[in-house]
């Protein structure tokens, strides 16, 4: 099944620049966002301290929760909508049985709200010694997967096929990140998941086309590489569009019927989905002919 035909000739390459350019401005805004906003919203996983999820039967005013919580010495917490009568109250407090503070919890909201009026479902306490050991191992995560790639790429084409992909996704990782900071969702690890996973979506779809540049570069020696990559990418776009249309609906509806739990982890995926394919086409490719410029190959050499 043919979305669009193979014989499109759309000058993909010829708009490397305004591509770029429009990258780095979104990439900027996303680091002034980041610095305005004092980082990332880092959820309790990194941030540390007490994070209560409470489903509540009714409607009640954020006051009243607040309210609630004075005698736990939470009043200064951050309380947020979590979905249709469900909040998350987050605190740098912590405790140290957790038993008890579960029980504390249940006798001020029993005494404030009534018996009857809601249900904790989950109190967890992270300590800001495991938050710190798991946002290094976060970053080390995503840095090791790009160095893998990067190794798994050099070695089963060129370097400068490999210096594309790593740039792509590196600013895959940087949009969605943005796209994070702009709509102050939670950075926490099912984030990090996501963004795991938009570098393994990404490059999946990287390596199609830089495995259909090398069989064109093959058949066609006379053909610059300029036109060859057009020539791959156009060759390859139905794939591209059907792939990352039906990831983008079945993530649409994770988004908008999944609950609050995984909406974050949606949001994430979609805005990865839409940019993974973004640099497939405007940003790996085009990065193999700005190196080739720059440092011609040995078999171009001869």
């Amino acid at each position: 099944m043919e979305f669009i035909k193979s014989e499109t000739h759309f000058d993909f390459v010829g708009m490397m620049k305004m591509a770029v350019t429009c990258s780095l401005a979104v990439i900027i805004v996303g680091i002034a966002s980041v610095i305005f906003h004092g980082g990332l919203n880092l959820g309790i996983d990194f941030a540390g301290g007490t994070l209560i999820q409470v489903k509540l039967k009714n409607d009640v005013p954020v006051e009243n929760i607040r309210k609630a919580l004075e005698p736990l010495g939470f009043e200064r917490s951050i309380i947020q909508q979590f979905g249709p009568q469900e909040i998350l109250i987050r605190t740098a407090e912590l405790s140290a049985n957790l038993n008890d503070l579960s029980g504390n919890i249940n006798t001020a909201f029993d005494a404030s709200l009534g018996k009857d009026a809601y249900d904790v479902r989950r109190v967890e306490v992270v300590g800001p010694k495991v938050g710190k050991d798991l946002t290094q191992k976060a970053i080390f995560a995503i840095i090791f997967s790009w160095i893998g790639i990067l190794i798994y790429v050099g070695i089963r084409f060129e370097f400068r096929y490999a210096l594309g992909g790593i740039i792509a996704l590196v600013h895959d990782v940087l949009v969605a990140m943005t796209a994070l900071s702009l709509t102050g969702k939670e950075f926490d690890l099912n984030i990090v998941a996501a963004l795991l996973t938009i570098v393994g979506f990404s490059i999946n779809d990287t390596i199609v086309i830089f495995d259909r540049i090398r069989e064109n570069t093959r058949k066609n020696i006379r053909m610059t590489l300029f036109d060859c990559i057009n020539l791959s990418v156009n060759q390859t776009l139905s794939r591209t569009i059907l792939t990352s249309l039906t990831v983008f609906i079945v993530l649409l509806v994770l988004f908008f019927f999944g609950g609050a739990v995984i909406h974050d982890f949606a949001f994430t995926l979609l805005v990865g989905v839409l940019v993974g394919t973004y640099s497939t086409v405007f940003i790996a490719s085009p990065i193999v002919l700005l190196f080739e410029k720059i440092k011609p190959s040995k078999a171009k050499g001869k």
